[in-house]
C-alpha cells in the first residue's frame, strides 16, 4: 500500500511538472490594458461547492477561464494526490495554498510533503489563533513560528507567507501589531498577502501599506467590501454577504493595483465568500478586463 502511494504521488508530481499551462491563458483571465495580473481564483471562493463535487466544481472553475488556483485549505474528502490529480485533469495549475497555523508550527515539514505533491511555490496560513485583542507578545510568538516555517520550506524550494486577516491591525507604539510581525520575520523567508478586504474592513489604506511594507508582499486577494459597511473593526469577521462584485465596494482599486504592480507582486486571486459568489466572479472578471489606470 505504501509503495503504491509513493507510486501515485510520483506520479502526479510528474503530471504537475509536464503539463502544459500556458502563460498567455493564465494572464488573459481578468486582465487587460492597466491590470496585468497573473490573476487566479482561491478555491475557497466555491468551498460550498467542492463539497458536493470536487470535479464539476473544479470543471466550473477552468470554466470560468481561470488557469491558477490558491488552495484554500483542506482537499475536500480527497487526498493531496487526487486532489492534485483532478487539478491537472480541469488544466488547473495551484500556484499557492493556505494550511493550519497549527500544522506550520508542530509540522512545517509535512506541510512542505504535501505542498510538493501539488507542486506549489507558496505555502501559507490565514489565521493565527488567539483570544481577544491580540498583543505583542501575540505577534513576537507568532513570528517566531513563521521564522521557522520559512526556513524548512525554504529548503525544498517553497515560500512561506501569512495572509492577513485584520485582527493583526491593533495600535502598536507609532503604528500596529501588523507592522511589528513584519519587523520581527526574516525577508527572503516570510512573505505576505494582503487579503484587500481584510485591510480595508479595518480601517487601513491598503495602498499605502503597499507601499509601506514594499518587499514583503508577494501575492493579493482580490476582494471589496460593500459600501456602507463601517470600517475599523478588529474582529476579523463580517457577514458574507458584504463581499460585493470587484469595483463596486470601497476600495480604490486603480490605485491599490497600480502600487501592487510597482511592488511587482507575484500572483493576484479573486477570492469571494458571498452567497452569491458564482454570479459575481464573471461580473469581478469583467471589471478587472476593463479597468484603466
Amino acid at each position: 500500500m505504501k509503495r503504491t502511494s509513493i507510486l501515485l504521488t510520483a506520479t502526479v508530481i510528474g503530471l504537475i511538472a509536464h503539463a502544459s499551462f500556458s502563460a498567455d491563458k493564465s494572464k488573459a483571465v481578468g486582465t487587460g490594458e492597466s491590470f496585468k495580473g497573473p490573476l487566479g481564483l482561491q478555491l475557497y471562493s466555491l468551498r460550498d461547492e467542492l463539497k458536493k463535487d470536487v470535479p464539476a466544481t473544479l470543471a466550473k472553475v477552468h470554466d470560468f477561464g481561470f488557469h491558477l488556483v490558491e488552495l484554500g485549505g483542506g482537499n475536500y474528502g480527497k487526498t493531496p494526490e487526487a486532489f492534485a490529480a483532478l487539478l491537472v485533469t480541469n488544466h488547473l495549475k495551484a500556484v499557492a495554498g493556505h494550511f493550519s497555523f497549527e500544522r506550520f508550527r508542530d509540522d512545517p515539514e509535512g506541510v512542505a510533503k504535501e505542498a510538493k505533491v501539488f507542486g506549489l511555490e507558496y505555502a501559507g496560513t490565514a489565521w493565527v489563533p488567539h483570544q481577544g485583542q491580540v498583543t505583542e507578545e501575540w505577534a513576537k510568538e507568532t513570528a517566531k513560528v513563521f521564522n521557522n516555517a520559512g526556513e524548512v520550506l525554504a529548503k525544498h524550494g517553497i515560500k512561506f507567507y501569512y495572509h492577513n486577516h485584520g485582527y493583526e491591525f491593533a495600535p502598536h507604539m507609532d503604528g500596529t501589531l501588523f507592522d511589528l510581525l513584519v519587523k520581527e520575520t526574516k525577508p527572503g523567508l516570510v512573505y505576505f498577502e494582503m487579503d484587500v478586504m481584510w485591510t480595508v474592513f479595518p480601517g487601513q489604506d491598503p495602498a499605502k501599506l503597499m507601499e509601506k511594507h514594499a518587499g514583503r508582499w508577494a501575492l493579493m486577494h482580490i476582494k471589496d467590501l460593500k459600501k456602507g459597511v463601517p470600517t475599523g473593526s478588529l474582529s476579523g469577521g463580517t457577514d458574507t454577504k458584504n463581499g460585493v462584485v470587484i469595483g463596486t465596494g470601497q476600495t480604490d482599486w486603480p490605485t491599490l493595483l497600480r502600487a501592487s504592480q510597482k511592488a511587482g507582486l507575484k500572483y493576484y486571486f479573486i477570492e469571494d465568500e458571498a452567497p452569491t459568489v458564482l454570479e459575481q466572479i464573471p461580473q469581478s472578471l469583467k471589471y478587472l478586463e476593463s479597468l484603466k489606470f
